[in-house]
């Protein structure tokens, strides 16, 4: 049975051949389509129709596909690369979404580059997983009638969120199925290290994309149930005697390089207000500690010594957040990073007053380790709006930096016990009820350098992190839903 109808992207024969003659040794495939983004289309090649769309992802390219699909099954391919499978890999997809009734499948493969073959296993898609640029490798299988229900109720026109508006709608009323076996193979053509890869949702050059796909999740939290409205609790700052205004937090762990540069930074600052600097230690073994110490004479400077328990960078802050000496307000700086100016905290406690916010977010400046900037360079969230930040929060993979925090209102929530992830859940939690202020001034300069924790991470790391990030959107998804039908 000829079951499943292909589309693949399409620059010209030498880039599809190989595919396309893959595709054809498969028994379920029966039609095959190319799907060409550019200028004079030919009618076919390889002897396949050519469909012209103005791009990938788009809208337009969604329905082309929805139009044709005369089989039970989609697959759609989404690199330009080369695919092919391991043996009945596409019997295999097509009976587990028939056996878990789902209405999508992607699976674990393998990059293949050159003679070399590494795996790549990819994660459950949860319900609160609805960052844009979640990995479902290049292999997606969709349920024909639910790909049509989908592109039924698309009502938008987008240029680049078509295809991450398809799936959010396919997930509204049907799932999608992780099959965690090796199943394909396909060309790795992005070799950059998981800390180069980080920042590429903010760059600015994508701005467009991420407009278009805040516009699409909101929608889909609309559906779900899960939008918030722009109604903000009031902050009524706290009339409770702190002896500090604000304070500097400088979490540390084995950064003898770099832990200086970020105290003399936090330490150089000029205020209107009393301010202090917290240094909260995690058992640095490389000297770090002789560097912290070495400023013990000024005077702004808590230095905390962690005891030999499990803290991570969200105990740290709790420690910090939790010491009297603790200011109203608390603003981070890591350390490996400087703040951009003398004025970044006169700045924070400024917005809080003015914005009357829980928390405020800065602009941020990335640099090497040399405090030269390298791309993408400024990081400034302009797609976030006030009007739909709650929204916004629970789609992009991080809230930017500096981070500073309502002093109080932390010392109920707290951050969570991890090394990873514990900013970002504290920021989702805050945007469910509270306004986050923005500063789009530069206020920060983010250094980039081969020991950063996130700087080299292996397939498996970037996994559990990224796991843990959809689970927190989870829950937080999840509260939203229940907040909204309790009203």
């Amino acid at each position: 049975m000829k079951n499943i109808t292909c589309f693949i992207p399409f620059r010209d024969e030498a880039q599809a051949g190989l595919t396309v003659a893959n595709l054809r040794s498969q028994e379920l495939i029966g039609d095959i389509y190319l799907l060409h983004a550019g200028e004079a289309v030919p009618a076919q090649a390889l002897g396949c129709p050519v469909i012209q769309v103005p791009g990938l992802n788009s809208t337009a390219a969604v329905k082309a596909i929805a139009q044709r699909a005369v089989t039970p099954y989609v697959l759609i391919y989404t690199k330009y690369t080369t695919l092919d499978f391991v043996r009945f890999a596409l019997e295999r997809m097509e009976a587990l979404i028939e056996d878990a009734g789902a209405d999508m499948a992607y699976a674990d493969h393998f990059y293949q580059a050159g003679e070399v073959r590494t795996p790549a296993p990819v994660i459950d898609c949860q319900f609160g997983a609805l960052r844009d640029d979640f990995d479902f490798g290049s292999v997606l299988l969709y349920r024909s009638s639910a790909l049509k229900e989908a592109v039924s109720r698309m009502d938008a026109d987008y240029q680049f969120a078509g295809m991450y508006d398809l799936r959010l709608k396919v997930s509204q009323k049907g799932s999608l199925e992780h099959i965690n076996e090796f199943l394909y193979y396909d060309v790795e053509t992005d070799t950059r290290k998981s800390g180069e890869k980080n920042f590429d949702y903010v760059d600015p050059k994508n701005r467009g994309v991420q407009i278009e796909m805040e516009q699409a999740c909101t929608e889909h939290l609309k559906a779900i149930g899960g939008y918030l409205k722009p109604e903000f609790t009031h902050i009524e700052f706290s009339d409770e005697p702190f002896e500090y205004e604000a304070s500097v937090v400088i979490p540390c762990k084995n950064r003898v390089k770099t832990v200086g540069d970020a105290i003399r930074s936090a330490l150089n600052q000029k205020t209107s207000f009393k301010y202090n600097v917290i240094v909260v230690d995690d058992n640095s073994e490389d000297g770090s500690v002789d560097v912290i110490k070495s400023f013990a004479s000024d005077p702004k400077l808590v230095y905390i010594a962690q005891d030999k328990g499990w803290h991570a960078i969200g105990g740290n802050w709790n420690a910090a957040l939790h010491h009297p000496k603790c200011g109203k307000f608390a603003i981070q700086l890591d350390s490996d990073d400087v703040y951009y100016d003398e004025n970044t905290v006169q700045k924070f406690v400024d917005a809080f007053y003015a914005q009357n916010c829980a928390m405020v977010v800065g602009t941020y400046r990335m640099t090497n380790f040399h405090m030269e900037t390298i791309p993408p360079g400024i990081i400034d969230h302009k797609e976030w709006t006030p009007d739909n930040g709650r929204n916004n929060a629970l789609r992009i993979n991080g809230l930017g930096a500096p981070r500073g925090f309502y002093t109080p209102l932390l010392r109920t929530l707290n951050f969570p016990t991890t090394k990873y992830g514990e900013d970002y859940a504290v920021g989702l939690r805050v945007s469910r009820e509270y306004q986050i202020g923005r500063i789009y001034d530069v206020v920060y300069n983010c250094r980039r350098w081969d020991d950063n924790s996130d700087a080299a991470l292996d397939i498996d790391k970037v996994n559990i992190n990224n796991t843990y990030k959809d689970r927190i959107r989870t829950w937080e998804l999840k509260a939203r839903i229940r907040m909204n039908k309790d009203r």
